[in-house]
């Protein structure tokens, strides 16, 4: 839904801001919704092909206005995350993802300002709507969907599956680790300075971290240890919208076994196949929902009777699960948690290796590569967790933790208390300019 430039007088009407990708606007949508419930006018403000994502009608979308042809649009990032590794894969992803930064940076002032927007919520994977929230005077907090990003000595770099290592050995790991990592990332850290400057900021990485509020969907025992985290950080527990229950079709008495690979990475059949061949290996039916990457031939070709679905109420269907293989997507292993199962992880890219070091660390997952994968190595690993009752116990104490935890109506009411104050709801233009101070990252 469109949103008009018109605010109620004293009303905060906030601008969510994240990359246009499923696994980010989802759960910011869901928190969204429940800041929604206290009286404010939520927006997502991003590329008009990213309108389906918004789903919920207590959020509104307003489409930026750009050139779809300028940087490929939004194919061309989506393509590009899709394959997110390798030594061309890696880079042509990293400059993919400057492109669209630098098209938010550009055209997301004038948006902002155009629909009466008086505060920011930014996700932490994306830059720009930090930066516009300082260009534009604008309270923000930071929202982190994923794994937090911060950066601390003990741990290491968020794109690495590096387990955790305390001493000298691990600390000069990470340390050049982040060497490499810096070195990389420079098309996004680049573009964000620049504008930085252009606008007469400073361009120090430190300030895209709210000092308000830093809440993350992440329960605490599932991160490494931290010993740095800044006063306005708070863990919690996952963003989500009630879904429909699916009565999946039990025509025995298998274990079923939820196989995804997430919204960007759905077309790999080879690694579907893998799974489903590894589920009827060990006894059981996988359950795969492949985000429309698959044609209707390569589905109905997986091996092992698999049900497959282009898509399915994930929080639901993993309730009838006995385990599940992930790519290591952050909100799937987290709804594979809150359902109390083990997990087989097959990172492929971004945070999921990473991801998956912390669940082996935690006694929840096996860790298997890609390549390994498509050489077999599934079935033992599948049969482990589901043999091994310790995954499963792993598995249920995370269950417990987000069963108690507030999700995204707790997180709502944090981000409400963070931008609390008349003087925050008024227009920037209206504000006078105050002091930045950096947050440490």
């Amino acid at each position: 839904m469109e949103s008009s430039g018109h605010v109620i007088p004293g009303r905060r009407h906030i601008a969510i801001i994240a990359p246009p990708t499923a696994g980010h606007i989802n759960p910011l949508v869901a928190l969204g919704a429940a800041l929604a419930a206290t009286g404010s006018e939520i927006t997502v403000v991003n590329l008009a092909e990213a309108a389906p994502l918004v789903a919920d009608p207590a959020v509104r979308f307003a489409a930026l206005d750009h050139s779809a042809d300028r940087d490929g649009g939004l194919a061309t990032y989506m393509s590009a995350l899709a394959r997110p590794s390798g030594p061309i894969g890696l880079p042509r992803m990293i400059r993919t993802s400057a492109a669209m930064t630098r098209l938010l940076l550009d055209t997301l002032p004038a948006a902002l300002t155009r629909l009466g927007v008086n505060a920011v919520i930014a996700d932490s994977v994306e830059p720009a709507g930090a930066l516009v929230a300082r260009h534009l005077r604008l309270p923000f907090v930071t929202a982190v969907t994923g794994l937090p990003l911060l950066r601390e000595p003990m741990v290491p770099p968020p794109f690495l599956g590096w387990p955790y290592r305390p001493g000298v050995i691990g600390l000069n790991r990470n340390r050049g680790g982040y060497a490499v990592s810096d070195l990389l990332m420079k098309p996004i850290t680049g573009t964000v300075a620049g504008y930085a400057r252009l606008w007469g900021l400073d361009p120090d990485p430190r300030y895209q971290w709210s000092d308000r509020l830093q809440i993350a969907q992440c329960p605490a025992g599932l991160d490494f240890p931290r010993a740095a985290l800044p006063p306005s950080f708070r863990y919690g527990t996952p963003w989500r919208r009630s879904e429909p229950d699916e009565r999946l079709p039990r025509e025995d008495e298998r274990p079923l076994i939820f196989c995804s690979l997430g919204s960007l990475q759905g077309a790999r059949r080879s690694l579907f196949a893998a799974m489903t061949r590894a589920c009827a290996a060990v006894g059981a039916r996988a359950v795969v929902a492949h985000g429309g990457g698959l044609s209707d031939r390569e589905a109905a070709s997986l091996p092992g009777d698999p049900l497959v679905r282009a898509f399915l109420p994930q929080t639901r269907v993993l309730q009838h699960c006995s385990a599940a293989i992930l790519h290591g997507g952050f909100n799937t292993v987290l709804d594979a948690l809150a359902a109390g199962i083990p997990i087989v992880a097959v990172p492929l890219g971004f945070e999921q290796p990473a991801t998956a070091a912390r669940l082996a660390r935690v006694g929840a997952a096996r860790v298997v590569s890609s390549r390994d994968a498509g050489r077999g190595a599934l079935e033992p690993a599948l049969r482990r967790v589901l043999t091994d009752p310790g995954y499963r116990r792993a598995a249920r104490l995370f269950a417990t933790e987000i069963a108690a935890g507030g999700g995204a109506t707790e997180a709502a009411a944090l981000v409400d208390a963070a931008f609390g104050g008349w003087a925050d709801a008024m227009p920037a233009t209206l504000r006078r300019p105050t002091g930045e101070t950096a947050c440490a990252a």
